[in-house]
């Protein structure tokens, strides 16, 4: 965060916004874009190689889709929004786990369970679908793995 510090005072700032601990946001970022601002799903092939489109409007930092990212925009009042600004992304993020804690009881701190409530949605998390998805529960711990390795470096550095 030394090296970037837009990005530090973007975590910070949804930190006292939203009660989101600043590893729990970066461990979820790194997941959803690897830190890419451009990131998007892949392409979709017929015959493996006329493309049809991606997978999903999923882009950006937080890997929004659309409707999520329309409903956010709508319900904060930040029409300007754009998910492939850092500020933006992380609100995004603060936004839609904060409402998970409120409407699901996760608790902010949680990352692997606030991980698995953003990828399935909470309609999904509230029906366990990702138990049907072992590779999206190992995907989760290592979320979670993430999470505990910067939220461990941030208190090193005093940055948590």
């Amino acid at each position: 965060l030394a090296q970037r510090p837009a990005f530090d005072r973007a975590f910070q700032a949804v930190k006292r916004k939203w009660g989101v601990p600043v590893h729990v946001q970066m461990a979820i970022i790194h997941q959803e874009s690897r830190f890419k601002a451009d990131a998007r799903t892949p392409m979709k092939y017929i015959l493996g190689v006329i493309p049809t489109g991606r997978q999903s409007s999923a882009y950006g930092y937080s890997q929004a889709l659309d409707g999520t990212w329309k409903e956010y925009r709508q319900s904060t009042g930040r029409l300007g929004a754009r998910r492939d600004d850092i500020y933006d992304a992380a609100d995004f993020i603060g936004w839609y786990l904060a409402a998970s804690n409120r409407e699901l009881g996760i608790s902010l701190s949680d990352t692997r369970n606030q991980y698995l409530a953003y990828h399935e949605g909470r309609t999904g998390y509230k029906r366990r679908s990702y138990n049907s998805k072992r590779w999206l529960l190992d995907v989760s711990a290592k979320v979670r793995a993430r999470g505990n390795t910067y939220e461990r470096q941030l208190r090193i550095c005093g940055r948590s």
